[in-house]
């Protein structure tokens, strides 16, 4: 079978499209054919041993598919099942292993393409609103990155709650899709300080919270962005990481909150995993959630997927498909 493999960190050529064997699932694990899997920024984390992980390892954490072969210890699932996942390393191939407890079968009515375009960035949406900070209606939100695939999924859900959205990009066009996406107010960082304008839009008060995926680029401003007791919620670094920082500038910028969290600790029960999943699928087949596909692209083409990702080339979801 094909996979995409990385023998040491370093740049996008480090992805080798290479032909390795296929695996045998043992114990309760799943083998699944894969449809489609997520491109997302861990996986460059990943790449470049920012995250480490041993060598040699197949990248990517998500993916939609069909079980194909069944481990002797499976009790949950059947060969032919329509299946997805997140969470679990080596979604870059034809097929994948998967212990059984962390697939969720996929509702009929919804693609495997939306599956796998759903599972990471759909759940951190989810737990970023419903437990790192639960967003109220009236509330006020800062999100950047606002076009980007987690960012419109915030935006959408952001505004059901009844909250008021306030979404920062980089280009026109990308504000024209947060504003479909629903959000209040879109201003283009590359030509108005965002902090700055987020004062203006909240008459100086500042927003009840600040979603950042973006980390090095952003947080300062993030953090002027908010009101007194304020509540910054850095998910990510695509902007680079965040260098040391003196927590007393919390006390002198008004006794503000952070927190750094992670998807794997919001998913790591069952009832979790299902409760997220299973909301985002509803969402999905009711309408209410409307995922952004930006590009799909052969698995062969998993540097270019990087590239794209890294450049801020895309706005919604980048997907490969084996």
């Amino acid at each position: 079978m094909k996979a995409i493999r990385v023998a040491q960190p370093g740049g996008p050529d480090v992805l080798q499209y290479v032909d390795i064997d296929r695996p045998q699932p043992a114990g309760s694990e799943v083998r699944v054919k894969i449809a489609a899997c997520g491109v997302n920024y861990i996986d460059i984390y990943h790449r470049t041993a920012l995250y480490p992980l041993p060598l040699p390892f197949t990248p990517g954490l998500e993916a939609a598919g069909v079980v194909d072969a069944i481990g002797p210890d499976v009790t949950m699932f059947k060969v032919g099942n329509r299946v997805a996942y997140s969470s679990q390393i080596g979604a870059y191939a034809d097929y994948a292993l998967v212990p059984q407890e962390k697939l969720i079968t996929v509702p009929a009515g919804i693609d495997l393409t939306s599956a796998a375009a759903v599972m990471l960035q759909g759940m951190t949406a989810h737990y970023l609103l419903t437990s790192t900070y639960p967003l109220q209606a009236g509330q006020t939100a800062l999100i950047h990155a606002a076009a980007g695939g987690v960012g419109l999924l915030l935006v959408q859900l952001a505004g059901q709650i009844g909250a008021t959205v306030i979404g920062t990009v980089s280009t026109a066009e990308k504000a024209d899709l947060a504003r479909r996406a629903g959000a209040d107010h879109v201003i283009l960082y590359t030509q108005t300080d965002f902090t700055t304008e987020t004062k203006r839009l909240t008459g100086g008060r500042g927003v009840d919270v600040v979603y950042d995926g973006v980390g090095q680029t952003t947080f300062e401003g993030s953090l002027n962005s908010l009101r007194p007791r304020g509540y910054m919620v850095l998910f990510g670094q695509a902007g680079g990481p965040v260098p040391p920082f003196d927590l007393g500038e919390l006390n002198r910028k008004g006794s503000l909150f952070i927190t750094r969290p992670s998807l794997f600790h919001h998913i790591s029960t069952r009832e979790e995993f299902e409760w997220r999943a299973g909301d985002l699928f509803k969402w999905l087949g009711d309408g209410k959630l409307n995922i952004r596909v930006d590009c799909v692209l052969p698995l062969s083409e998993a540097r270019q997927a990087h590239i794209k990702l890294a450049g801020r080339q895309t706005a919604g979801k980048l997907l490969l498909r084996p």
